[in-house]
């Protein structure tokens, strides 16, 4: 589903649990935190918005559904055995500078396949001199440590029982090359230096990294990881929204599978994008 989609599917389903729950809007909507008007915005049909993940959490909560199928990723609405409060986390603090949480669950995950949705270019495949213009903000520690990390992330990704798929939509990649957006800063002579660079990776790494890319106007993802079947993390600017349940991480494996079955550029392909995106900036690979 693309995010038009997605916040349509929840309006619905959102709409069904104050149904049956029998409850006045106002009431609803002091149960779960909300004053009432901002409950009716969630519910007309011109709100284009999801409304924060603890809102999201505390609906399911309320109503006692599982949130993917408040979200429309499931048409499975009871939580089953497992109560919603203990399938999600709110873990706080997601994109600190020296923030280790994700090292420490790719280390977890040793062994079981990882399927990633980076916010901007996989972050094994950064070179440094792209991580310390993103992080140029936080002095001179923060990008040498996010460094270390990538480094400690592109050599785990070399162990042989590694197994890691990406997925990416194609225009990320493309506006990097063209220096726009975020990346109007960088100059040029780096922003060839990592095309360069993860053609290389990307073909020295092939099978065990697979990315995929796809068309992003047709398809929407957030930023998540899922780590094998023990748990998968949304990346929502200021923090992680973990899910633990087996068939929340299903729902988001599926929703996964969907965007590689919709990928028009496929992982062996990838290092020969980039040569391609090198050459239309006027430069040839190791020119």
């Amino acid at each position: 589903m693309d995010r038009t989609e997605t916040v349509e599917r929840f309006r619905e389903r959102l709409t069904q649990v104050l149904e049956e729950s029998g409850r006045t809007r106002s009431s609803f909507a002091e149960r779960i935190g909300l004053d009432r008007s901002t409950l009716s915005q969630l519910l007309s049909p011109g709100n284009e918005r999801l409304p924060r993940a603890e809102t999201i959490i505390a609906i399911a909560r309320e109503a006692q559904v599982s949130l993917d199928w408040l979200l429309g990723l499931s048409e499975s609405g009871t939580p089953g055995n497992e109560l919603v409060a203990n399938a999600l986390e709110i873990e706080p603090g997601a994109g600190l500078p020296l923030d280790d949480r994700m090292a420490r669950w790719h280390s977890e995950a040793l062994g079981s396949k990882i399927r990633y949705v980076p916010t901007t270019l996989p972050d094994l495949l950064k070179s440094p001199a792209v991580i310390r213009y993103e992080y140029s903000a936080f002095g001179d520690k923060v990008p040498q440590a996010r460094i270390e990390q990538a480094e400690a992330r592109l050599a785990y990704s070399r162990r042989p029982e590694t197994d890691m798929e990406v997925c990416s939509p194609i225009h990320l990649l493309e506006e990097f090359a063209a220096g726009q957006g975020i990346w109007g800063g960088l100059p040029i002579k780096d922003r060839h230096a990592q095309l360069e660079s993860i053609a290389e990776l990307c073909g020295e790494l092939y099978p065990t990294l697979r990315w995929f890319l796809y068309d992003g106007l047709a398809h929407y993802s957030a930023p998540y990881t899922i780590f094998g079947v023990k748990r998968a993390a949304l990346y929502l600017g200021n923090m992680y929204l973990v899910l633990n349940g087996t068939e929340q991480i299903r729902a988001m494996t599926r929703h996964f599978d969907d965007l590689i079955r919709a990928a028009t550029v496929q992982p062996p392909d990838v290092a020969a994008l980039a040569e391609k995106l090198l050459a239309r900036t006027g430069r040839k690979r190791g020119g």
